[in-house]
Parts: C-alpha cells; structure tokens; sequence
C-alpha cells in the first residue's frame, strides 16, 4: 500500500483574528480578509494540479466557511475532533491575557486546565486520534482538513523537533503537507501563501 498524502490547513483570517481575540471552541467569522486567503489558497491546489479526494474539516463555522471555498462544494465531513483549543474563561478575550510560555517549554501545557479548559496534551491526542483514524478508514489517496492553528501547532509537535517546529508558520490558510503510513505521518513541508 503506498503512503497517503494529507493536506492540514488552517482557516483564513476571522473577526476575532483582526481584533486580537482568543477564539478557541467560540467562534467568529471570516474577514474579507480571510475569505481572500482562502481563495490564494484554493489556487494553491488548482495551479499545482494537486487532487483533492476527500475534505474534512473542524465544526467550527471559520474553518467550515474555508474549507467551502478551497473545495467549492459542501460535499465533506465535519469533525468535532479537530476543533481548535478549548481555552475555557478566557475564551472571547484579549490575547494579551495569554499566559506567558516559560523559556524551553513548546506550549501553554496545562495552563487553561482550571479556567475550564484542555491541556496540550488533550488537544494534541484529540488530534493524532481523529487524523489518524481518517487516514486509516478513508481509501482517498489525498486528504484535505481543515483546523486551527494550537490545535495544529499541537499536532505537528507530535512529529517533529521543537527547534523546527518553532521555525514553522501557522499563518491564516497555511497549509501542512504530510505523508501517512503504517500509521505514522511524516512532515513534508510547509506551504504559506504570500498575501
């Protein structure tokens, strides 16, 4: 069996993007901004002659909305398992209230944990169980998902170094390319489109 290839986008630029809100499992629309994004985006794929065979994406509408425009159809599935971090009370606030990293530590860990939130590791394990499970169960050769960019942050981690982690963009409608197989996904690359 040869390897399969996913594609792991993030959405496009949201309201609470612009106006430098913590979003999490709430919610808020694409920009004009982000609806363009999407739309380099799905010129990515069209002008490299890359085929989609299969689209998943988060529930959440911002990456449902880019996901519709990159495919230009509704025809996907929606998993609630690559929904973005789940940031507790300080969902809908100022990302100034971010607690700080400490030096050498890769995430927020377990920081949002007693505001009612996930830990890293949830959001990391949440998300290598449903990309796993969708690259073992769907036949499609190439798969495109669409998520968020902690919960992606988070999953890349699982694969690679911090040092080229921290070295990796998780722009609006980034995407990364990885190959699956034997139930391991290899990191292929980073495409990020110049807006």
């Amino acid at each position: 069996m040869l390897a399969k290839t996913l594609y792991l986008m993030r959405h496009g630029q949201t309201l609470f993007n612009q106006l430098g809100k913590i979003q999490g499992f709430c919610d808020s629309p694409l920009t004009d901004e982000g609806v363009r994004q999407a739309h380099i985006a799905k010129r990515y794929f069209e002008d490299n002659h890359i085929e989609i065979d299969a689209f998943y994406s988060s529930t959440q509408e911002r990456a449902c909305d880019t996901l519709e425009i990159v495919a230009g159809h509704d025809n996907y599935k929606r998993l609630k398992g690559l929904k973005e971090w789940h940031f507790g009370l300080f969902e809908g606030e100022s990302e100034s209230l971010n607690p700080k990293i400490k030096p050498n530590e890769i995430s927020y860990g377990d920081a949002f944990v007693p505001y009612g939130g996930e830990s890293a590791d949830d959001v990391q394990k949440r998300m290598i169980d449903t990309l796993t499970k969708v690259m073992k169960e769907d036949n499609s050769d190439t798969i495109l998902a669409v998520s968020h960019g902690g919960a992606m942050y988070l999953f890349i981690q699982a694969w690679l170094d911090f040092k080229t982690v921290s070295t990796i963009s998780f722009s609006n409608c980034s995407i990364l390319k990885f190959s699956f197989d034997k139930d391991t996904f290899t990191f292929i690359e980073s495409i990020n489109h110049e807006f």
